[in-house]
């Protein structure tokens, strides 16, 4: 059942039951990064995937559906261990990993009031994607100043308002346009490092026409990062981030939750849409 949601487009599972069901999911969606949440409802609740409540789950779901912040996190999925049972030891072993949203805090980077500090929650971005940046892969480096703090970090010139190819920790390609990154990465693994325009929230199609239909799909949503603070998400007041690429059917595949890189081993869940209400 869940292969048959996610296959139909579901982005994100609710489920009900205990232990065992999430693993079958565990087993079930071993190959995505689609976010589930439990409602508590099974006689074993060892796995950290469950909200406290029902009430709770409801009540984080209304969030995300309102354009709250609402954090993604990797959570264990326990089960009691057979064979410490039928030993007479009640002990849980880890059997594998999902994804989960929770409700955002602000853990780190805060001064009184619960604000971030701007600018060093951006240079934990950059940090962050600098450390999980894979080898021997092209990254399609885009416009923004937020984007910008990842090239300084590496101590690599950038083109501010263009976009930049780097491989290796190295400039291979700067201020290229559509054909020339499609000539660049050719059939080469690539992702691209994007962020967003405070207030406004577009991703595609304003300030980056290079992410033409061709390089988007080139690409996949999958290969795409994109990196904003929760302050410059706040901007958006609830308002979904905003995809314009031209080419209506790409835009419709784009529309969804998207994770957005929001700090060192930080990202929220937040959704795209192709206008500001829908």
């Amino acid at each position: 059942a869940a292969r048959a949601l996610v296959d139909a487009g579901a982005q994100l599972l609710l489920f009900a039951g205990g232990d065992g069901t999430a693993r079958d999911l565990v087993d079930a969606l071993a190959e995505d990064d689609v976010p589930v949440l439990g409602v508590p409802a099974g006689c074993k609740m060892h796995s950290a995937v469950y909200a406290i409540n029902p009430e709770a789950a409801g009540e984080l779901l209304a969030e995300l559906v309102d354009g709250g912040l609402v954090a993604l996190h990797e959570a264990e999925v326990r089960d009691i261990d057979e064979d410490a049972f039928r030993a007479g030891r009640v002990q849980a072993r880890h059997y594998g990993d999902l994804k989960v949203p929770a409700e955002a805090r602000y853990l780190q980077q805060v001064k009184c009031g619960g604000r971030e500090v701007e600018d060093l929650v951006i240079t934990e971005i950059a940090a962050w994607v600098i450390d999980t940046l894979e080898p021997d892969t092209y990254y399609l480096v885009g416009s923004g100043s937020t984007v910008a703090v990842v090239m300084e970090q590496l101590g690599l010139p950038n083109t501010l308002l263009g976009v930049d190819i780097i491989r290796n920790d190295e400039v291979v390609a700067a201020d290229v346009g559509a054909d020339r990154i499609l000539e660049v990465i050719g059939d080469a693994p690539a992702r691209a490092l994007l962020t967003v325009i405070g207030g406004q929230g577009h991703l595609f199609g304003r300030g980056n026409q290079q992410f033409s239909p061709a390089v988007i799909r080139r690409l996949g949503k999958a290969r795409i990062d994109i990196l904003a603070s929760r302050t410059k998400l706040g901007t958006l007041e609830g308002r979904p981030l905003v995809v314009d690429t031209g080419d209506a059917e790409l835009d419709r595949s784009l529309c969804g939750l998207w994770p957005v890189i929001s700090g060192y081993e930080d990202t929220l869940l937040y959704r795209v849409a192709t206008d500001a209400g829908h």
